[in-house]
């Protein structure tokens, strides 16, 4: 009896297996077709910047299938980013290795550049951090989400970054995936949800360590890979006939953070899960809140009265929204105001999600969690990956439920979506939570008070998303 349950349990494994083996073996089999599906998307990415701008104006009437504006609009800002954002908890960053014409880009380049060493400041861990808050509030102050032109400049332009950065630094290596680019980082950290993972089949101790000398494209040592971060899914690392190497492997999603203690686990990744939540949430509130407003016209009338006039000016179109003829101007007060509103937000939110992870790696070690405070704050941080994931999908790609309201979707229908995505995301929290504190030591029956400091983070993010799940 007992050898038949066992033989029931291990079914679905053996399936799973099985699917696991198909899908590695087509990728491997078709990997020297990646360059094509590359330039491909480069084109298919070119076309959705550039052509738009040269296209008339839509009528007020007109939808995305009536205008290439609006269509191009659509499908990067409410298709194209939400849902690669949403993809890596079933496929982690499989759209970096895949089809990513940036990364693919910055490749090429470096294959015919300077290969020069990378730099420290390149290496940093905090450089991906500044890029991601960078982009997202210059996106906010050129109106990216609401004109064509604007979204040709903020792509165009990190493009143009990716492809200078592989020119000048690294060595047949992709020194913007790892290092600096905006997309990587936000895929990367939470690909760590993930279902897909990329195994070494000889591990070696020593943890993850980054390294030139190795087949990995993003710089992996690949016989200590423990993370899902900077693995891009390029299937280069993988031979089904050999005895070393990676091989692909599913696990349920959320599984690398149940075990971040010995994941690899990083205080950077956690301030950008703080950071992010917070910078996604100020793109929205500025929008919503008669507080900007009233920061703004103080703002404006304090300059005035000092005789700084030239805050009333516009500035240069590729820093603020300028278009006239579609009745919106931002002038130098617009674009100080915003970015001072999202940056405080940010700070706001980071510090409120710092202190309640740091009284619960406190409590932790007062009710017997293992290690100094410094690795419990950074472990613990980790359990606001999925409502902070959901924050970045309701500010960054909320487009999404424009769309869904475009194809027949109700009101109420997607107010109930978004409330649904926000308490599943804080329960899956609360999970994380549990089994972060349950590898810490801390014992089942005394978790509920650290895990209850935890959830102030989710009800904090919550709190502050309300107007967003509820009245739009």
């Amino acid at each position: 009896m007992r050898a038949a349950l066992l033989a029931t349990a291990a079914a679905p494994r053996i399936a799973l297996s099985g699917v696991t083996r198909s899908v590695e073996a087509f990728f491997v089999r078709h990997r020297h077709r990646l360059p094509w599906v590359h330039a491909t998307m480069f084109v298919a990415f070119l076309l959705l910047l550039l052509v738009p701008p040269f296209m008339p104006l839509p009528a007020e009437q007109d939808g995305a299938l009536d205008s290439y504006r609006l269509f191009a609009n659509t499908v990067l800002w409410g298709v194209w980013f939400p849902l690669v954002l949403l993809s890596v908890v079933f496929t982690g960053r499989s759209w970096c290795g895949l089809f990513c014409p940036m990364g693919a880009a910055s490749e090429w380049a470096n294959a015919r550049g300077l290969r020069r060493a990378i730099p420290a400041w390149v290496k940093w861990p905090g450089t991906p951090i500044v890029s991601f808050i960078v982009v997202t509030i210059w996106a906010q102050t050129i109106g990216a989400r609401d004109h064509v032109e604007s979204s040709a400049i903020l792509f165009g332009g990190v493009m143009l970054m990716a492809i200078a950065i592989g020119f000048v630094f690294g060595r047949s290596k992709r020194a913007w995936c790892r290092h600096m680019c905006p997309i990587g980082l936000l895929l990367g950290v939470y690909a760590r949800l993930g279902a897909v993972d990329f195994r070494p089949k000889r591990p070696q101790a020593g943890g993850d360590r980054w390294t030139e000398s190795t087949a990995c494209p993003t710089m992996i040592d690949l016989k200590c890979k423990t993370e899902s971060r900077h693995c891009i899914e390029c299937f280069r690392c993988v031979n089904p006939r050999a005895k070393g190497g990676l091989t692909l492997a599913l696990r349920h999603p959320g599984k690398e953070i149940e075990e971040i203690g010995r994941r690899n686990a990083g205080l950077s990744e956690v301030m950008f899960l703080f950071l992010g939540a917070g910078v996604a949430l100020g793109g929205f509130l500025w929008l919503a809140l008669d507080s900007y407003q009233d920061f703004r016209l103080w703002t404006a009338t304090t300059a005035i009265r000092n005789g700084i006039l030239w805050i009333g000016e516009s500035g240069p179109s590729w820093l603020m929204a300028v278009y006239p003829e579609e009745r919106e101007v931002f002038r130098w007060v617009d674009f100080l105001t915003i970015t001072t509103y999202m940056a405080g937000v940010m700070l706001l939110i980071a510090a409120g999600l710092s202190a309640t992870t740091a009284l619960a790696a406190w409590l932790s070690g007062r009710l017997g969690g293992y290690g100094d405070f410094r690795r419990r704050f950074v472990e613990l941080g980790y359990q606001a990956a999925p409502v902070a994931m959901v924050s970045l999908l309701l500010g960054l790609g909320g487009e999404l439920f424009g769309t869904l309201a475009l194809i027949g979707m109700s009101a109420d229908a997607i107010r109930l979506l978004k409330l649904a995505l926000f308490v599943g995301g804080g329960l899956w929290s609360l999970h994380l939570g549990q089994r972060i504190l349950a590898a810490q030591g801390v014992p089942a029956p005394r978790s509920w008070l650290p895990l209850l400091a935890g959830s102030g983070g989710a009800l904090l993010l919550g709190a502050a998303w309300y107007r967003a799940i509820l009245f739009t």
